[in-house]
């Protein structure tokens, strides 16, 4: 017969007997176990016996079925101790009458704590047996009562092994070993970890007195929660007839007589995570000695913790630069090696990322016939996903211009792979440009971009396309998007650019803006391709200054020679 105890939520240790071949658990009132929860399906799971084991499979859930945290998919086998979590009810499974199980370690698991938190009742009201010590500002009295030498020894071996830590997970069980010097009427201890960036409670260490209790320790993540909220060390004299303890199953299982419970406070003032020492001794209590020696013990660790998770997430960060810079150079491998080379014509670009990887892309795209395509785009947001993005969009942009009969199908069918559902919340604005030299024309198409600018030689500005531009990619399926097509005389040059010029902003918080790109196409009269953005680009930089680049910048200029 095999069974599963509550852990938490309904009622923390009930019982369920699964004596039957097959048990469904759910809402329904006809379920073998019927769990009056909302967010539980009418029929969430199923426990079945097969040839002498036991499977839990999810019954198609709204929710899910998890074992041991890992989402339950198909039929899979339940083991000893295994956890089974429907949406905020936790069970242990137990084969047996799963009264205080003894806990195996998982295969290659042999060193994980036994321990397991658990939502005692915390119950409230006053005790005249709680001492508290306040611990917020990191200083405590120290005070060595009684057997001075022996505890100044642990304390000094507890210093010099936090000293070398660089791991939590090595140093924390030899600081409960060198406690258990200090504290010799300890019967049990752990210490429990905020997990870094989240809330999440760990047990990083235990310890048992005697080898023969070492079943698992179940912890009440309510008075942990506490310790760590009030910022301040809790002893009990006697914590099984506390009445701030009143219904904790922590206490009450174990008839805990004794307990300090001290918080681990950062440099910030932050609570880390708590260590706490019981004992279910009634003649050996602990005293306020007791818990100023444990509160000075636990500002070392709170330190050692501290750099720890500090050496880890410089490490993390040196691994992330790394792969950044290993991004980077994969990106730059989607921007074109060299300008094209098409006699009486000159070409110009320049791309920056305001960071490692960006979001603004242009491409030179060889076509039948001598033509050349052209393409300057912007994805919405920067970093990795941007980036993302942009290793999709040069694949598909390069396909469909050589397999597509026009320009505006060849951006239909791109718009139509971004409005799939899994680049929502995702948009591109874009223009496809294509010149053929043997006529001079050059045929565009927009999406949502500005619109490219033509200059003439005698310095006039135009901006090309205006009414035929469409919605940026991504926006809806059914856009059809219109071509315009101009030819292109002696000296006049098209300019292709992004947000990221007209958005440069200075140190007073004004914008570039389009005025003065055209401005400076309006003064530039006789100049190159290649002199023409360079101009815009110094303009730019000098109108920024010192101020760093917000956005990803790209401009892309090209032009028939005079």
């Amino acid at each position: 017969m095999a069974i599963l105890r509550a852990l938490k939520g309904l009622n923390p240790g009930q019982i369920f007997t699964l004596e039957s071949g097959s048990a469904v658990l759910g809402r329904n009132p006809d379920c073998d176990i019927v769990l009056e929860v909302g967010a539980v399906s009418r029929q969430h799971a199923r426990i079945s016996f097969v040839d002498g084991r036991y499977y839990v499979e999810d019954l198609k859930s709204r929710n899910g079925t998890y074992l041991n945290e890992k989402p339950v998919l198909g039929r899979q086998p339940l083991a000893e101790n295994d956890q089974l979590r429907i949406c905020d009810l936790v069970f242990v499974f137990h084969l047996g009458s799963g009264q205080t199980p003894k806990r195996q370690p998982a295969e290659g698991k042999e060193d994980e704590p036994a321990a397991m938190l658990v939502d005692d009742d915390y119950g409230s009201g006053g005790s005249t047996v709680m001492t508290k010590l306040d611990v917020s500002t990191g200083q405590t009295n120290l005070r060595l009562a009684v057997q001075p030498e022996a505890k100044l020894k642990a304390l000094v071996e507890i210093g010099q092994a936090l000293g070398k830590a660089l791991a939590p997970a090595e140093v924390l069980p030899k600081l409960l070993d060198g406690l258990f010097k200090i504290f010799p009427q300890a019967d049990r201890g752990f210490i429990v970890l905020r997990a870094p960036d989240s809330q999440r409670l760990v047990p990083m260490a235990i310890k048992h007195r005697r080898e023969e209790d070492g079943e698992t320790i179940r912890i009440s993540r309510t008075i942990v929660n506490e310790v760590m909220a009030i910022k301040e060390a809790i002893l009990s004299a006697d914590a099984a007839s506390d009445s701030r303890f009143d219904m904790a199953e922590s206490i009450v299982d174990f008839h805990i007589r004794s307990m300090m419970c001290v918080p681990l406070i950062g440099i910030d003032g932050d609570a880390l995570g708590v260590i706490q020492i019981d004992t279910l001794d009634q003649r050996s209590r602990f005293s306020r000695d007791d818990l100023d020696v444990l509160a000075s013990v636990a500002g070392q660790a709170a330190y050692a913790v501290e750099n720890a998770q500090l050496h880890d997430a410089a490490l993390r960060e040196r691994a992330l630069a790394h792969e950044l810079a290993i991004a980077h150079e994969v990106q730059q491998g989607f921007l074109p090696e060299e300008q094209p080379r098409l006699g009486g014509y000159g070409f110009f670009d320049f791309y920056e990322p305001a960071n490692q990887l960006g979001g603004d892309y242009f491409d030179y795209v060889p076509l039948s016939g001598g033509r050349i395509g052209v393409v300057l785009a912007d994805v919405s947001g920067k970093g990795i996903a941007a980036a993302l993005l942009v290793a999709r969009l040069s694949a598909e942009i390069r396909y469909n211009l050589v397999s597509r009969s026009s320009l505006a199908e060849a951006m239909a069918r791109v718009n139509e792979v971004f409005c799939q559902r899994r680049w929502e919340d995702r948009f591109i604005t874009m223009i496809l440009a294509v010149l053929d030299p043997a006529d001079h024309r050059v045929t565009f198409v927009n999406a949502g971009h500005m619109s490219p600018l033509l200059h003439g030689p005698q310095g006039i500005v135009e901006a090309v396309g205006h009414a035929q531009s469409g919605l940026p990619l991504g926006v809806d399926h059914d856009v059809e998007y219109e071509e315009r097509s101009i030819t292109l005389q002696p000296g006049e040059t098209i300019t292709l650019y992004s947000d990221g010029i007209t958005e440069a902003m200075n140190h007073r918080d004004e914008l570039y803006g389009p005025k003065r790109l055209w401005a400076q196409l309006d003064a530039a009269n006789g100049c190159g391709v290649s002199e023409l953005g360079k101009r815009i680009l110094d303009d730019v930089k000098r109108f920024v200054g010192n101020r760093p680049q917000s956005d990803d910048m790209c401009l892309t200029c090209f032009g028939r020679l005079a």
